[in-house]
């Protein structure tokens, strides 16, 4: 059987080539899909986050990890739904509208996904239209918006108020972040939940995502 700590090692020393080989040897040994994923890359992605959180690990580490564990997940995921096994939970995640930045929405996106989350990812400069339809076609639990521009920080707020007037706003949890955001911005435009760092956002995610 192959060893499984060595593809948690490898995704928290962000190495890709390792991470594929060890997955390709668990998947050719039989090793259920989901086991690699809740045995291996959600705990390794949760130390990632744990070393972020306590400044031993800076974002290119965690670009590095994540790039291992995406690299991992692409070759367990269509096994995962042939199996018919459920995510944790639904995301729907992206850079609001006249923000283009995508370097911190890509990190958080890379950790829900590590976190034993399916992701769907919209990009950057996202109208609070394709949220909201994103949302609803693919029955997402949860919306993540980010911002790195004080100038469209209101944006987080009219997507919020456009799932109000939608009718969807109790269907959905949203949470917010971004360089500029606090928690007293996210308070204010009726946000559920924010988190200044990307393994909090996951953290904050479980949490909002009903079990």
């Amino acid at each position: 059987m192959p060893d499984l700590e060595k593809l948690r090692e490898a995704v928290i020393e962000g190495d890709w080539k390792a991470a594929a080989a060890v997955t390709q040897e668990a998947i050719a040994a039989g090793v259920a899909p989901l086991a690699i994923v809740t045995g291996c890359l959600v705990p390794a992605m949760d130390e990632v986050g744990r070393r972020f959180e306590c400044e031993e690990y800076f974002v290119p580490e965690m670009l590095l990890s994540a790039r291992a564990m995406k690299t991992s997940m692409e070759m367990v995921r269509p096994l995962l739904k042939a199996t018919g096994a459920e995510p944790v939970g639904r995301v729907v995640i992206g850079t609001v509208k006249g923000d283009l930045h995508d370097i911190g929405k890509n990190l958080v996106a890379s950790m829900l996904e590590g976190g034993g989350f399916e992701v769907i990812d919209l990009g950057a400069d996202v109208a609070p239209e394709r949220f909201i339809e994103a949302a609803a076609t693919r029955n997402a639990s949860l919306v993540a918006l980010s911002a790195l521009l004080t100038v469209t920080m209101t944006s987080m707020k009219t997507t919020i108020d456009a799932f109000q007037a939608a009718g969807l706003r109790e269907k959905v949890k949203i949470m917010v972040g971004g360089a500029p955001v606090t928690q007293q911005y996210a308070d204010a435009i009726g946000a559920d939940g924010y988190s200044e760092s990307a393994g909090g956002a996951v953290a904050l995610a479980r949490k909002l995502v009903p079990r």
